[in-house]
């Protein structure tokens, strides 16, 4: 007994980290017992690993109180708490300390699964009683990775070496934020929420259960998620905008990209998962979306903290890569050997034990002989050129092998035809499902190439090259402007088919209104300050550079047109609806106080009151009108004017067309720092619109590292966006400011909220009151209506919270010439994370650009400069590789990618056509009375299928 009081100690910091230890002992023990009662399916058993999981949810439950007490008492024994805190931080900054460092993260993250399972775990009851223990083991299979994680590389509980400090170091000023205190969470809970419908799947694989069942359990754990997700990444473009004060919302960088992902991913999963409860199809490729939604969540974990990218989002080096690695292999290979033996039924083929034998053995072929082969290529001592050659001719045997010989071999005799229904028509709402589904993987795949290229650059040639905003935006822009269009065009079109005229009478109205937008943005654009056409500096010199810098020059009127064209059509389905339901006499069950009270009330009274399949189906709508006005928001940095000026107090600056006062300046101070305020009163058309301040603070722990305050004015049209360099009170105060005009960005956070209520229609559960089912349906609406008001209050405070943002330093730029150069050329001074030059605010970055500026005054072309820096630092010094040799695959493995995918989607709706074609023997044609039977009978289907979606 002494000796376990020796191992856990009287110490808090040890009564921590056994409470770690003791949820990873009891998730442990769930886990055996949800398997043994997954195999023996007795009730008890069942009960006793739902007991264990509720331990565990305990357990991590009091570890992360322990730790947030460990913050507000301030023990400083324990190494995190010394280290992401002080005694001079306010209570909201203290608990933001609790997920601000790499450790405490780990843990948040635990915490807020175990809420997800003990969530789950009582939702799901006495329902699905068969995916139940497998649903828990998966669960707790990934409890057990954060506690092993937490246990031997990254312990939030571990003590400091030398003793207790006096005091701590004190959280980082960039995290000391208001959006820093809610955006982590809520992307953490939309990241974690993706494992409750993986757990879903898992469990229909083990069981075969594999029908629309699982799919209908977790839709509303997903589409919370999903919303989860929408909210983080929005809010975390809030913190950037807001915070590091470079004027714009979305850099590209890797952690930003990492969190985007698996939103993607999500976003196809919804729209496909649909295909597979209607028509009975696609049940491979949904297991495998959900399937990478997980992994690419802890895949974004792994790339925040392994210290394998440079990022200003990225926590510190560590040796916890190892551990994710690991775990990803699993995964992956778990996931895919139960996808291989539930092939049979995924293909709704007659399942048999050769057949799965046969599946098993081709899909292990593939993945054991191309990893080996890759990396014994890889190590010969060839031409970057020739191992990839022989690496794409290695996996390409490989699939031979495994198709045509070892498959086609043992599956012999058998009949592995798929017997399902079929997509009879390309125009019909699943074929642009597909379509959605193919843009949005092709978005992932450029996105994830460009976010890894840094490592595969290193790994092919040596040299880590960089990827910058000008590559993203130039690439990325087309394929989000196709996925706009499919969102509009698939809601014209019905499910099967969709007949010419049907189609012609639902698109008339959605592309006049597109025309009419179109002709009048080009007519008065420019007038207006929004020019239809806006040309920019290409990336590549050359055709291709010309040929992305055309597109994007017209990017403004098709993104705007395009949002016209989405509007219309969701206002053409409401106004459908409303006129149906005023036709059938349904509308009068609303009550017409609620119309008189402004039209809002009614409209939603009426959306609530539809059947559940109808609510989700105006509630994605909504959703779709959220994103539209987000892109409304994207389409605005087209138009964005930045321009700096130094000013004597008294003094004016014109912008556009706003009018800049420089008031003074003034000086406060706190417990904590000192604030300089540089008050700049903001004019427009002559008339006063409000004051902005913006400032440098001087914290008392880092004096030699003064902040800057950004000072944010939003409005509707424009946000007046300032930051104010330097204010020398040796020369009457005079103060270098940068000024940037934004139009359109709050139409992004107003998308976000629309978002968030078309999730909360989605999700809304049905209610059907009863004698005993009255307070479950009560807790069913308030359980739904708690977080999504959580939500909205989330994403509805930017204006609230528009001037207490800070960042570490500005940029003097003095034209759009070398606005344009900075921004295409990178730091290399080493101690930042190779920041952009229109960007970094650091002495060597400093002495970069007034050489290059020193060079413009000399004369010297765009081009030249360019290439000389790269001379001098190598191609990682470019915001966007070179188009040269091997660096050119950063854009040519997506493209190449997919047109792949193109060219299987056509593949596979020409086996489906021809599949659903008559048959060769007998009347091919068929007599006129088939034909007729079976246009009434299609008819009758149309009719069915149009009932479901109303």
């Amino acid at each position: 007994m002494p000796s376990l009081l020796h191992v856990f100690g009287n110490t808090f910091p040890a009564f921590g980290a056994s409470l770690l230890l003791g949820a990873m002992v009891v998730a442990s023990y769930t886990f055996a017992v949800a398997l043994a009662a997954g195999r023996d399916g007795r009730p008890r058993t069942l009960q006793a690993a739902r007991f264990g999981a509720y331990g565990t949810v305990a357990l991590v439950g009091v570890a992360v109180l322990c730790l947030a007490y460990a913050f507000v008492t301030h023990d400083f024994r324990i190494r995190y708490v010394a280290h992401y805190s002080d005694r001079s931080m306010p209570l909201q900054y203290l608990l933001t300390a609790l997920w601000g460092g790499q450790d405490g993260s780990l843990l948040w993250w635990l915490f807020l699964l175990s809420a997800y399972i003990g969530a789950c775990v009582r939702w799901l009851g006495k329902r699905y009683l068969e995916l139940q223990p497998y649903i828990i083991a998966t669960l707790m299979a990934v409890v057990l990775f954060f506690c092993v994680l937490m246990a031997f590389a990254a312990n939030p509980f571990a003590t400091n070496v030398a003793g207790p400090r006096a005091d701590g170091e004190g959280l980082n000023p960039l995290l000391q934020n208001y959006w820093m205190v809610i955006h982590p969470p809520c992307l953490y809970t939309g990241f974690v929420g993706c494992s409750v419908p993986f757990a879903f799947a898992v469990g229909a694989l083990v069981t075969g259960r594999l029908d629309h069942e699982w799919i209908v359990a977790s839709r509303k754990w997903t589409l919370f998620a999903w919303m989860f997700l929408g909210i983080g990444n929005t809010l975390g473009m809030l913190w950037a905008y807001e915070e590091l004060g470079w004027g714009g919302y979305w850099g590209w960088d890797p952690v930003e990209n990492a969190a985007f992902m698996p939103f993607l991913m999500a976003s196809a999963y919804v729209h496909s998962v649909m295909i597979q409860e209607r028509r009975g199809l696609l049940k491979v490729w949904n297991v495998f979306l959900i399937g990478l939604t997980f992994f690419l969540t802890i895949f974004g974990t792994f790339l925040t903290r392994s210290g394998m990218i440079s990022s200003i989002h990225a926590f510190a080096q560590s040796s916890i890569g190892g551990y994710f690695v690991a775990f990803l292999l699993i995964l992956v290979g778990f996931t895919a050997t139960l996808v291989m033996w539930r092939w049979p039924e995924l293909r709704d083929v007659t399942p048999s034990l050769r057949l799965r034998k046969a599946a098993l053995a081709a899909g292990w072929l593939v993945i054991g002989g191309c990893m080996p082969g890759l990396v014994f290529v890889w190590r010969l001592g060839l031409p970057v050129g020739w191992r990839v050659t022989l690496i794409a001719f290695l996996a390409g045997v490989a699939v031979f092998v495994a198709l045509e010989v070892v498959f086609r071999r043992m599956t012999s005799g058998l009949d592995v035809r798929a017997h399902r229904p079929q997509i009879e028509s390309v125009f019909s709402r699943e074929f642009t499902f597909l379509l959605n589904n193919w843009v949005l993987c092709s978005l992932l795949f450029f996105i994830l190439v460009a976010t890894t290229f840094p490592l595969i650059s290193e790994a092919l040639t040596g040299e880590k090259v960089t990827v910058g905003p000008p590559f993203y935006k130039a690439w990325v822009q087309p394929l989000g402007l196709v996925l706009l269009m499919l969102m509009g065009i698939g809601t014209l079109f019905g499910w099967k088919k969709t007949s010419t005229d049907a189609l012609r009478r639902a698109s008339y109205a959605p592309l006049a209104a597109t025309g009419v937008a179109a002709g009048l943005h080009l007519a008065f654009g420019r007038m207006l300050g929004f020019p239809a056409v806006v040309w920019s500096d290409p990336i590549y010199p050359g055709a291709l550079g010309s040929v992305l810098r055309a597109f994007n020059a017209v990017m403004p009127l098709l993104g705007f047109s395009l949002c016209v064209f989405n509007a219309a059509v969701i206002v053409q389905e409401f106004a459908l609806l409303f006129r149906a339901r005023a036709q059938s006499g349904a509308l009068r069950s609303t009550p017409s106080l609620l119309w008189w009270a402004g039209g809002l009330p009614g409209f939603v009274h009426t959306l609530f009151s539809l059947s559940p399949a109808s609510r989700r189906r105006y509630g994605g709508y909504i959703v779709h009108l959220g994103i539209v006005l987000m892109f409304i928001g994207f389409t605005g940095q087209s138009w964005n004017v930045d321009r700096e000026a130094s000013l004597f107090p008294g003094e004016s600056f014109e912008v556009g067309e706003y009018n800049l006062k420089y008031v003074g300046a003034r000086m406060e101070v706190d417990n904590n720092k000192r604030m300089v305020f540089a008050d700049v009163d903001v004019f427009k058309s002559g008339q006063y619109i409000e004051r902005l301040s913006p400032a440098k603070f001087i914290y008392k722990k880092q004096p030699d590292s003064p902040t800057t305050e950004v000072a944010i004015g939003h409005g509707l049209r424009d946000d007046v966006y300032i930051i104010v360099g330097t204010v020398n009170p040796s020369n009457k105060n005079i103060a270098s400011f940068n000024f940037h005009i934004n139009p359109l960005v709050s139409w992004i956070w107003l998308g976000c909220m629309v978002l968030i209520a078309g999730s909360v229609v989605c999700m809304w559960p049905q209610i059907v009151f009863g004698e005993s089912r009255v307070w479950s349906g009560a807790r069913g609406i308030a359980a739904t209506a708690a977080s999504v008001l959580f939500g909205i209050m989330l994403a509805a405070t930017p204006a609230a919270r528009a001037q207490t943002m800070l960042h570490t330093g500005t940029v003097h730029i003095e034209s759009d010439v070398e606005r344009s150069l900075f921004a295409s050329l990178r730091c290399m001074c080493g101690s930042c994370p190779r920041d952009l030059l229109s960007t970094c605010p650091c002495e060597s970055a400093d002495e970069a650009r007034e050489n290059i500026r020193a060079k413009l005054r000399a004369g010297e072309a765009r081009d030249r400069i360019i290439a000389e820096y790269s001379d001098e630092y190598g191609a990682e010094a470019l915001a966007v590789p070179p188009n040269r040799g091997i660096l050119r695959a950063i854009w040519f493995v997506p493209m190449v990618g997919i047109a792949l995918g193109a060219l299987g989607l056509a593949r596979l709706m020409r086996r489906w056509r021809r599949g659903s074609g008559p048959p060769k023997d007998g009347n091919p044609g068929g007599s006129k009375a088939e034909g007729a039977t079976k246009d009434a009978y299609d008819a009758q289907i149309d009719d069915e299928l149009k009932d479901l979606d109303d």
